[in-house]
């Protein structure tokens, strides 16, 4: 296969729909203890229709800095991953082979998202949940390596160091003073990069997705200095594990996408604002805060077709 040049030069003219800077809107909710702080959404859901979210900000340096020699993108994720799903978007616009590694096996029962990458050309592996625990492996990286040649390795969720800029630019569009950033956490890189794009005044205050107290902080730790303590994490809202959700959960949800003027879903957003109702009540926040809640998008892993 020729060279990939284009993939740097053409990113955006193959990608032309992207709506950056996302908007800030006010969020008002008529929720306990929401008159006591201001509160604004960063619509990073709105950034494309389908690159939706910090998906598109995770990839955008990685994709960039690509080698010009590459012949192929491989990268991991369960059946419903946004990554996988905007990833496998991406590859297609820029006419790039993509492999996607994928836990667990839909043959005969694939979801919304796994369509969509059949659909869109993407070569689609499905391995086991020992064979995905190897995904960090230096040995199985190797092997896959080896198996494409030429090909880039991104890790699950778009995790890396070339991530973080990305993600920075998104901090840097909030263009008016906020004292703490919400986001939801699952591998660690939009917190990471949150953090260090904040000066001290600021916190990051991130929602865990998933069961993994002490797990998620280290995959925050492992790109951000140890001096760096103006973020934590809230482990108490993840509602059973990843994408697993409470009757709680779902019946906010409903109740939300009903009244709001945008969606949320189970998995990230869902639980970033069933936990800021909760923490609103409590009176977590500082009166007069103003809070900065990051809609990190991923609508598409809540498809039922």
């Amino acid at each position: 296969m020729d060279q990939l040049p284009h993939l740097v030069t053409h990113l955006y003219s193959a990608i032309p729909s992207l709506r950056l800077p996302s908007p800030l809107i006010p969020f008002t909710p008529n929720w306990d203890g929401a008159t006591r702080v201001e509160m604004l959404v960063k619509r990073d859901d709105a950034i494309h229709p389908i690159i939706s979210g910090n998906k598109w900000r995770k990839l955008k340096y990685a994709l960039r800095n690509l080698p010009l020699c590459t012949q192929s993108i491989v990268s991991f994720g369960g059946g419903h991953s946004n990554h996988l799903h905007a990833l496998g978007f991406v590859c297609r616009q820029l006419s790039t082979p993509f492999h996607a590694i994928v836990r667990g096996n839909y043959l005969g029962n694939e979801t919304p998202m796994l369509k969509d990458l059949a659909l869109w050309g993407s070569h689609i592996h499905y391995v086991d949940k020992k064979t995905y625990q190897q995904r960090h492996s230096k040995d199985y990286l190797a092997q896959l390596a080896r198996t494409y040649p030429k090909s880039v390795i991104i890790p699950e969720g778009g995790s890396q160091a070339d991530a973080l800029k990305g993600i920075g630019e998104m901090v840097e569009e909030v263009a008016v003073p906020f004292d703490r950033i919400m986001v939801p956490v699952a591998s660690g890189a939009t917190l990471a990069g949150i953090a260090l794009a904040l000066d001290s005044t600021k916190q990051a205050l991130g929602i865990a997705v998933l069961k993994g107290e002490g797990y998620l902080e280290s995959l925050v730790t492992q790109f951000i200095p140890s001096s760096l303590n103006h973020w934590q994490i809230d482990h108490r809202f993840h509602c059973g594990g990843y994408a697993k959700q409470s009757a709680a959960l779902a019946t906010f949800c409903d109740a939300f996408n009903q009244q709001m003027p945008f969606c949320i879903e189970p998995v990230y957003s869902g639980k970033v604002f069933f936990a800021l109702k909760q923490l609103l009540a409590a009176k977590a926040f500082h009166e007069g805060e103003r809070i900065v809640i990051v809609h990190t998008g991923g609508l598409q892993g809540a498809r039922r077709a």
